[in-house]
């Protein structure tokens, strides 16, 4: 499953080798772009340890290479997971 806008990742080796060293990634969009299967183009912004955005930035990465930074593959995620930003009432 493909990540979605918000979405915190980490983005090592296993989604491009031009990430041997791991960084933190916020997707801003998913790029609708022709690639080859189970590759994608991720617009969004480089983030710092504390979760502050360092740059913005364009990657080029495989999907099943990708980790929610809650340690679940996104390609593992379910489509009925459902994240739920209303407090309870």
């Amino acid at each position: 499953m493909l990540p979605r806008s918000g979405d915190v990742i980490h983005v090592t080796r296993a989604a491009s080798v031009q990430f041997a060293e791991p960084i933190l990634f916020r997707v801003i969009r998913v790029q609708n772009w022709s690639t080859y299967e189970g590759w994608v183009w991720l617009d969004g912004y480089e983030l710092n340890s504390a979760g502050n955005a360092l740059e913005r930035r364009s990657i080029f990465v495989q999907v099943k290479g990708l980790v929610t930074a809650g340690s679940r593959s996104v390609s593992s995620r379910h489509p009925h997971d459902v994240r739920s930003t209303r407090a309870a009432a």
